[in-house]
């Protein structure tokens, strides 16, 4: 195991996998801009190097000055988290000329899969479907039109690189096939530096199901379980939960063998994401992976009693993955609310400030993840996530009884949150009763009840 890991990240993250590291008797060292040095969550480390300005492609971005830091550190591996250069290929392979454990998938698996034209038509050949479109990325409307009347409107132009709903354009029909075409296009350059867009028809009321998945250099493949984040807002998850709401056991078991035998011949190693859509029929169709850990992971850890930041650092330090897809076993429900420093009547402004009280609640079927305290500052130059609360129940209902207990419970001053958009999704009865979908939180509740309540 290493004896002592860099970790290349901040906040909620950096404070994740250093509470794990610290358990297994790693050494941490963690970086921080001139905005982030004086966190009281950086006392946990036991190196802090500041590392630049507040500005992420000056600090938390710039490859080099992480490299060096880690060199300087005697650090033997370097921990991505998510975010900042988790699935930068051009990183991870710089880490490894270096000597240095990326942990995380290869170089090339990063490059492979965070293109989406190519994860798609690496996932055909593997034998998981995608969402019916395009091979790869058109070339131009000509492309564009002959591609979207095989498919059939409505379709979905979606850019090639990145994510988070940016360059992604829905169209109607084939009027506005050259207006969504450009404007998808100059968003995916701007955001991305790469204006190449692929088409796949539109699923609307689709449900969001994503697939955990682990592997080790050895051949060994686990996924570890299911979740739902059909809870949405311009295409960023608010809420998820697992296992998957919306997914029934019989889809869940067609998939796991497809996946596992996938993710094998691929030859993927460590942590992944594989993120479907699934249609009104009830079928889940592939429609990116996530090279990395995702912010939901916990809820999965909360089903199943892993820690999957260790076994990453366990895989990427050569071992064997320590469990069999038989050892996973699913108990109860669980659900996580992203609190976020934000303001819900004010068009999600983000709202910086000082945290001047913080108090959440605690017992028995409550996590809370948070790198805040008390007189912390949320800067305004990175992501306004204050904490992940989520609890664990016996089963849904009880997970939101509990989700709806604790968030009464929870107490954050000094900044506006969106706690009170979590407190009506809690009594918003698509979501008790398990019928929502990826429109559901924008064109029902956002529009008519919460939009009411404010």
């Amino acid at each position: 195991m290493f004896r002592r890991l860099m970790i290349a990240n901040r906040g909620e993250v950096a404070q994740r996998v250093t509470r794990t590291a610290k358990r297994m008797g790693i050494e941490v060292v963690v970086i921080a801009s001139t905005a982030d040095k004086d966190q009281q969550w950086l006392n946990e480390a036991d190196e802090v190097v500041v590392i630049g300005p507040p500005r992420s492609s000056e600090s938390y971005l710039d490859q080099c000055t992480v490299l060096e830091v880690a060199r300087k550190t005697n650090s033997a591996a370097i921990h991505p988290g998510w975010g900042f250069l988790a699935e930068n290929d051009i990183f991870a392979a710089r880490c490894q000329a270096l000597g240095l454990t990326f942990v995380g998938p290869s170089a090339r698996h990063i490059k492979q899969f965070g293109d989406k034209s190519l994860a798609r038509a690496t996932m055909t050949n593997l034998g998981l479907a995608p969402i019916p479109g395009s091979k790869e990325a058109v070339s131009g409307l000509a492309e564009a039109e002959r591609v979207a009347a095989q498919v059939g409107f409505p379709v979905l132009l979606k850019a090639v690189a990145g994510g988070g709903g940016k360059g992604m354009r829905p169209v109607d029909g084939p009027s506005n096939l050259a207006t969504g075409l450009q404007q998808a296009s100059s968003e995916a350059l701007a955001s991305f530096g790469d204006g190449r867009v692929y088409i796949e028809r539109l699923i609307r009321q689709g449900r969001h199901i994503e697939f955990q998945i682990m592997a080790d250099a050895y051949g060994n493949v686990v996924v570890v379980g299911d979740r739902e984040c059909s809870l949405q807002r311009r295409h960023q998850k608010v809420l998820e939960e697992a296992p998957a709401a919306g997914l029934s056991q019989a889809e869940r078991e067609r998939l796991l063998p497809i996946l596992t035998e996938a993710i094998r011949k691929s030859g993927y190693t460590n942590a992944g994401t594989v993120e479907m859509l699934m249609d009104e029929h009830g079928t889940a169709w592939f429609m990116e992976m996530n090279t990395r850990l995702q912010v939901e992971h916990s809820v999965t850890e909360l089903v199943t009693g892993l820690d999957l930041v260790e076994l990453q650092l366990r895989v990427a330090a050569g071992e064997r993955l320590p469990l069999k897809q038989e050892d996973v076993v699913t108990t109860g429900h669980a659900i996580e609310c992203r609190i976020n420093a934000e303001d819900p009547a004010n068009g999600f402004k983000p709202s910086p400030g000082r945290v001047t009280k913080l108090r959440f609640p605690e017992g028995d079927g409550i996590r809370v993840d948070t790198h805040l305290r008390e007189g912390d500052k949320i800067p305004p130059y990175y992501d306004s996530m204050v904490a992940k609360l989520m609890v664990h129940g016996s089963d849904r209902a009880d997970a939101i009884a509990r989700m709806r207990a604790a968030l009464e419970q929870t107490e954050i001053e000094g900044v506006t949150t969106n706690i009170d958009l979590h407190k009506a999704i809690g009594r918003f009865e698509p979501f008790v009763d398990g019928s929502y979908n990826t429109t559901s939180l924008e064109k029902e509740l956002m529009e008519t009840a919460w939009r009411d309540s404010i």
